[in-house]
């Protein structure tokens, strides 16, 4: 029994994985802002994966990348795409997924409910917490687009034309690319990717528990 659900949990990895892959091509420009669903991928491994698998799970999406398939933003893939100016996001995702699989369980744990039977107040308290598991994506993204931003005016312009976008007046230029590169995300991250897949995760572990399947 255990050997079937460790192997049923590292299919719902690779899925996971799959299903990040195809999230990130779902892209839509906002002005010069470009937002991705990818984020809904990596909550929804933290969810309804235990934090070895949701680990496994952005694991191997940034290993497919890194190998050349297009499974990145805009189809891309290589090794360029880790280490190029949004690596750091992707990085990122290997922290936040495990993390928000420790921090929801420990959650559901200390309330004594179910993924499955959560209510608006766990809802609530489930995306709250997902905004601390993705943390360590902001800061990676910020840290390696401040470096790449400092040291290339295609990525700097960008960033102030983003900026000025928002009518936002900013001379520090660090200031300039936190705003860039964390801040016009978090609203459409929290309330759109994060709401979906916390929506998502109640409803597969409704379908898994009817299943009689425990990951």
């Amino acid at each position: 029994m255990m050997e079937f659900k460790n192997y049923l949990s590292l299919i719902i990895s690779i899925a996971m994985t799959v299903l990040t892959g195809l999230l990130a091509q779902v892209r839509v420009l906002v002005g010069p802002i470009p937002y991705t669903l990818q984020n809904i991928g990596v909550i929804l491994s933290g969810l309804i994966l235990k934090p070895k698998y949701a680990f496994t799970s952005m694991t191997l999406y940034i290993v497919f990348i890194a190998l050349g398939m297009p499974m990145a933003s805009g189809f891309r893939g290589g090794l360029g795409v880790i280490l190029g100016y949004t690596g750091g996001y992707l990085l990122g995702f290997i922290i936040s997924a495990p993390l928000m699989s420790i921090l929801s369980r420990t959650y559901l744990r200390i309330v004594r409910r179910e993924l499955q039977s959560i209510r608006r107040l766990d809802f609530i308290a489930l995306l709250l917490l997902s905004f601390i598991a993705i943390l360590p994506t902001y800061m990676l993204g910020f840290i390696v687009f401040t470096y790449y931003a400092l040291g290339n005016q295609v990525i700097s312009s960008w960033a102030e034309g983003v900026v000025q976008h928002l009518n936002i007046y900013v001379d520090d230029k660090i200031l300039l690319s936190f705003i860039a590169s964390v801040l016009i995300f978090i609203p459409q991250d929290l309330l759109m990717d994060h709401t979906i897949a916390i929506t998502l995760a109640k409803y597969i572990s409704k379908i898994l528990t009817f299943k009689g399947v425990e990951i």
